[in-house]
């Protein structure tokens, strides 16, 4: 049987860590697909060092990959919105299936794309777009097809990761590690996507999605950084018996589906709070198989081409399968999706660690008690340190039970306007992930 022909768009970190494995484990693919794969074309601006690629044609337009008629599977690994999405909807028209790293593109076009891709009976693959090579997507998508999944939480961002974790074990500010973050090459010279929880929102929508069965809402996706969190706050967590990692949690509610992004204090003995570095964990509670916990490399060079790999060998396999029997972009049934709402961060529900500067005056805590049990939230725990020599205000840490976020919201209102609490009233959402 003749070799599936490939076009790689795009021959850096990602295409050049393909190209490499394609070639390196050909044999062992061509076993597990059932036919070779060749990479017949590639589309780069310039030439990859630690990819050798002999006399494999290259091209600088991405476009002669999507309109070459030798060509079954498009490659696409330059990433970004616009052009990614002109070269994907170009392969499709074309009759071309698609594998991508995108996870942007897939957040927010990928309603558009699979619609388009389901007319023309082509194939759009993306288990490289979330947390590199941990098959999460797959494992959710078919290995827990008979669950109904209740909930998930991942660590899905190794920069922001990475930079937790050197402030929890090393003490460091925010701004000191995220320089050396981009010293490493983990994050980029402009960091926002990573620290502000915008690529772990579009990985989280993407879970989501087929984790629930809705359409891809990105722009419906909370988002909560990790940029004003202080050692201070890493510290304390900690004496409470928690760690700090920036989460991406999606949950189902009788009222909607929860997509939020933000840092979250989770218990110390939980497996997915003992995951450091830049190392990517995605916890998955369903109703069968109660919860599982996915974990390794969330990028870098092969363990993304791993995934990308993976989709180009099930696209290989499914090639003389009838297109209506393909397995579900989202996991269910294109006109089986979901249209329960997602919900507004005030509509959510969490615990929440609250932290507030106060005057050393007589009666605070009891204004603070009053303020919360009045709003109906209760207190799981409270720690009240010290006298802080340098301003003289006395830190207190309380920990609630859950509540939903609107009455925080209101409560915290309250606290900022009492004589006494001096500053911004810190909040951090808590999960037990129990």
């Amino acid at each position: 049987m003749k070799p599936v022909k490939v076009g790689i768009c795009g021959l850096g970190t990602v295409g050049g860590g393909t190209f490499n494995v394609l070639k390196r484990n050909a044999e062992e693919i061509a076993r597990r697909a059932g036919r070779g794969i060749e990479v017949a074309q590639i589309a780069a601006r310039r030439p990859n060092p630690k990819c050798e690629t002999g006399a494999t044609p290259i091209t600088a337009d991405i476009f002669d990959v999507a309109n070459n008629p030798e060509i079954d599977i498009v490659i696409e690994l330059i990433g970004g919105y616009t052009l990614a999405r002109e070269l994907v909807m170009k392969a499709i028209e074309n009759g071309k299936h698609v594998v991508t790293a995108n996870k942007a593109l897939i957040a927010v076009h990928g309603n558009e794309i699979f619609a388009k891709a389901r007319e023309k009976g082509v194939m759009v693959a993306f288990e490289a777009a979330v947390a590199g090579g941990i098959p999460v997507i797959k494992a959710i998508r078919e290995g827990l097809a008979a669950n109904r999944i209740n909930w998930l939480a991942g660590i899905i961002n190794g920069t922001g990761n990475f930079i937790l974790t050197e402030m929890r074990e090393k003490g460091r500010a925010f701004e000191d590690v995220l320089k050396e973050a981009q010293a490493l090459g983990y994050a980029e010279a402009d960091p926002t996507f990573d620290v502000e929880g915008i690529d772990a929102a579009h990985k989280l929508t993407i879970l989501a999605s087929i984790a629930f069965g809705i359409p891809l809402q990105f722009d419906k996706a909370y988002t909560e950084g990790i940029s004003k969190l202080t050692s201070a706050d890493v510290n304390y967590a900690e004496a409470l018996g928690y760690r700090i990692k920036h989460l991406g949690v999606a949950r189902r509610t009788d009222s909607g589906f929860e997509l939020r992004v933000h840092p979250t204090l989770i218990p110390a003995d939980r497996l997915i709070a003992n995951v450091n570095g830049v190392m990517n964990a995605v916890m998955v509670n369903g109703d069968a198989a109660g919860s599982t916990l996915y974990y390794g490399a969330g990028a870098g060079m092969e363990a993304t081409a791993s995934a990308v790999v993976a989709d180009i060998v099930d696209v290989v396999r499914a090639l003389t399968t009838d297109p209506e029997n393909h397995v579900p972009h989202l996991a269910f049934q294109p006109d089986s999706l979901s249209d329960h709402p997602i919900l507004p961060i005030e509509a959510c529900e969490s615990a929440y660690y609250l932290r507030i500067q106060a005057k050393d005056h007589p009666g605070v805590l009891a204004q603070v008690a009053t303020i919360l049990s009045e709003r109906g939230i209760n207190i799981e725990s409270i720690m009240q340190k010290e006298v802080e020599e340098q301003d003289g205000l006395v830190p207190m840490i309380l920990v609630t039970h859950r509540v939903v976020e609107a009455r925080v919201n209101d409560a915290i209102a309250a606290l900022e306007a009492l004589e006494d609490v001096v500053g911004s009233v810190v909040r951090i959402r808590v999960e037990q992930l129990n």
